[in-house]
């Protein structure tokens, strides 16, 4: 007897079929008219469109086809494949350990090519000392009472963070401001990350734009976020780590990263505003 799916996935399951739904009545089609359509039976569509049946491409193809509806199969296809892991809890993430966290995503990291990475509370990952690493894990652990393997954690973020010097993958970062002058650590931790954001920021294929908190935006600061190849999205909130596929999602959230970009210091002015977080230390 298969497992019945969890919450989130059932969640995603049933967003899903309401679009599918919507789709058919925007057709004016009865479930009947749809199934005669796509060559199946009547009890196929109606398992679809209650969520009972999780549909294939194939399915959703048809579907589309049969309402007129084709320029909807991208976004479908790909919100149907990422109902498994479209909104994965961080408890049931790190029920197991910081460290299983790090290394879920290591085989994802070493076949990105291009990275975007937007953050608005800590260093990046990817930018991280270990000492900083340390700190930040060490108070999500007790936040989140977790197992605490923060050592083994940080030993795999540091481990997954080759891929910085690797020359086949290229970096964008921005950041605010305020991640210069967030207190997750010590004084002393922090002039070593800032020194260390200063280095990173020589690296040949790594850019690194920060955003003044005196600029005048065109968008708000908003939830971190990660963008992998163009083709993937990575958002997270406090309660939640989600995957979103779908291209106008990704279209989305690339616009945003563009729009931030364009207020965003670079070169000079970057580096002087780590250096002013790094003499406000003193």
């Amino acid at each position: 007897m298969p497992a019945h799916p969890s919450p989130s996935v059932q969640k995603a399951r049933e967003a899903l079929a309401g679009r599918l739904s919507e789709i058919r009545k925007d057709a004016e089609l009865s479930g009947r008219e749809l199934a005669a359509r796509c060559g199946w039976s009547e009890s196929k569509s109606s398992r679809i469109e209650n969520a009972k049946t999780p549909p294939s491409d194939a399915d959703i193809k048809a579907w589309c086809r049969a309402c007129d509806a084709g320029d909807q199969v991208a976004d479908l296809i790909a919100a149907n494949r990422q109902s498994a892991d479209a909104h994965v809890q961080w408890r049931r993430l790190q029920r197991s350990g910081l460290r299983r966290l790090q290394e879920s995503t290591g085989d994802l990291y070493q076949q990105t090519k291009v990275f975007r990475v937007y953050v608005s509370d800590v260093i990046p990952g990817f930018l991280q000392t270990p000492g900083y690493a340390t700190a930040l894990l060490s108070s999500i652990a007790d936040f989140r009472r977790t197992p605490n393997d923060v050592s083994d954690a940080v030993a795999a973020r540091m481990k997954r963070n080759v891929v910085l010097n690797n020359g086949a993958h290229r970096f964008s970062f921005v950041l605010e401001e305020s991640v210069l002058r967030y207190r997750v650590c010590s004084a002393e931790t922090m002039a070593a990350q800032l020194g260390h954001l200063l280095g990173v920021m020589d690296l040949p294929k790594v850019t690194v734009g920060i955003v003044p908190f005196a600029e005048q935006r065109t968008v708000w600061p908003m939830p971190t976020f990660t963008i992998f190849d163009g083709t993937r999205v990575h958002a997270d909130t406090l309660d939640a780590a989600s995957t979103l596929m779908q291209p106008s999602q990704v279209d989305l959230y690339a616009r945003a990263f563009e729009r931030l970009s364009q207020g965003a210091a670079r070169g000079a002015a970057a580096r002087s505003l780590v250096v002013d977080a790094l003499a406000y230390l003193d």
